[in-house]
């Protein structure tokens, strides 16, 4: 009784709302919402390109994406780990603050997890911006001024990030509300043109029974082998950034908006199926080196459009990669885990924070990474394998919570089940590592080093003081 009282007052200051729900949209869900863009690239590219693609292929590759999205971000983190908040914020180190006093030994899987989220979040501007400005070249007036020089492409999508960290001393409630009807008509877009091919083959719906996703994932036909779980787990990269935004917008408007969020996903995974069924053979996209579902699925004038919203989509996935940030940050900070910054409050609405320095470092880092990898498709390649890390050291610590809580059988089988299912795409993840995946883990280490050492100077720091005489 006392829990749930904490529960119901900690999240007293974000009621359920419709103004609540549009900041939803426009701050949490940028980050997953954008994975219909490369996604299916990654599975076509994978398995050989769009010559290679059959039914089975298609039916499978698309089961497997559905399934993880179901069980990793519906199960795992909306309907279990939105319940465990530390007044009223979320996140890996919010969760580790609940179960801190359960044993010594957390602290370790904590700033594991938090240095790799951190690490791998750095990426996702970059990656999502450049795939949307990317797309650009699909439209033939614009392919002629851009051409194939990536060098355009990468200045076009440093300003872009540029300006976006820039406004961030506004605060997020501002820009929630200035980003949330683009993200609504973005995800109504998904929906409605992954709706239209799914009426001219509604086949491809056969995909919603997992046994399709198993079968193909041992099949021979299934060039990439388990590695294909390495693209699918990009499908599901935004949902730890949901969790950690949980203290910004309230679990109630996460509840109310996911059903809609998912739906929209899903949809738009069905009709690039449907359409890589009906062009499997066709010539004109066989002879394409890089293939991009998302966008040659759709008329030339309705690509103009796709564009327009791809790149507001990516802008606003950075944003919950950077307000996840500064939660993090922030919760790391209260726990001695890193220097006390200074934090603004640019709005009244509670949990609204901003980090100048954490900010900066995002800004800079993020620059970094478009200029080593300089593509979405080397940037993609170092995508997601630290989040993997994250997700497990989290079902460690959310398993740890729920026994303490009473749940034990349900802390077994959480924890039985989640870590055999996320021990499988760290191991198809790790095929990365060697394309990309080393810089994000380098990142790791290098947060993890600060983490570490604050903890310790901080622990010598108050030993030291209790020796230390009154005069």
């Amino acid at each position: 009784m006392e829990q749930k009282a904490k529960e119901a007052a900690s999240h007293a200051a974000i009621p359920v709302s419709i103004s609540a729900m549009l900041v939803t949209l426009g701050v949490v869900y940028g980050d997953i919402g954008t994975s219909p863009m490369y996604v299916t690239k990654a599975l076509v590219a994978g398995n050989g390109g769009i010559g290679s693609v059959t039914e089975e292929f298609v039916l499978g590759a698309l089961s497997l994406v559905v399934w993880t999205v179901t069980l990793l971000t519906t199960i795992k983190y909306v309907l279990i780990s939105l319940r465990a908040d530390n007044h009223g914020e979320g996140g890996i180190f919010a969760l580790y603050s609940l179960v801190r006093r359960c044993g010594k030994w957390l602290i370790i899987p904590a700033m594991l997890g938090g240095a790799a989220l951190l690490a791998d979040g750095i990426l996702t501007p970059a990656v999502t911006v450049t795939t949307a400005i990317e797309g650009l070249r699909t439209i033939p007036a614009v392919h002629a001024v851009l051409g194939d020089d990536q060098g355009r492409v990468v200045a076009i999508t440093l300003a872009i990030i540029i300006v976006l960290f820039l406004v961030q001393r506004i605060g997020t409630a501002k820009i929630g509300h200035a980003f949330g009807p683009i993200m609504t008509l973005w995800f109504l877009f998904l929906g409605g043109t992954g709706l239209f091919f799914v009426f001219q083959h509604p086949a491809v719906l056969l995909c919603l029974n997992p046994v399709r996703g198993i079968a193909f994932l041992l099949s021979p036909n299934n060039h990439a082998g388990i590695m294909i779980l390495g693209s699918c787990f990009l499908a599901t990269t935004g949902a730890e950034a949901l969790y950690s935004d949980m203290g910004h917008v309230g679990r109630g408007n996460i509840y109310f908006t996911w059903p809609f969020i998912k739906v929209a996903l899903v949809l738009n995974y069905f009709g690039q199926g449907a359409w890589m069924l009906a062009n499997s053979d066709n010539p004109q996209y066989t002879a394409m080196e890089s293939l991009n579902p998302f966008f040659q699925m759709m008329s030339p004038n309705v690509r103009y459009l796709a564009v327009i919203l791809s790149v507001s989509a990516g802008v606003i996935a950075s944003q919950a990669l950077i307000t996840g940030a500064f939660t993090m940050v922030s919760e790391a900070t209260r726990l001695n885990w890193m220097p006390h910054l200074q934090v603004r409050y640019p709005a009244r609405t509670r949990g609204q924070l901003y980090i100048p320095v954490v900010n900066g470092v995002l800004c800079v880092s993020t620059l970094a990474v478009l200029a080593i990898f300089k593509d979405s498709e080397h940037i993609s390649a170092a995508y997601g394998l630290a989040l993997t890390i994250t997700m497990i050291t989290t079902t460690v610590l959310l398993g740890v919570y729920l026994w303490h809580s009473g749940k034990r059988v349900g802390a077994i089988v959480f924890t039985v089940l989640f870590l055999a299912i996320q021990a499988m795409f760290f191991i198809a993840s790790m095929a990365k590592f060697l394309h990309g995946g080393w810089f994000t883990m380098l990142l790791t280490a290098a947060i993890l080093f600060v983490m570490y050492t604050w903890n310790e100077g901080t622990k010598l720091e108050r030993a030291q003081r209790r020796h230390m005489r009154p005069n």
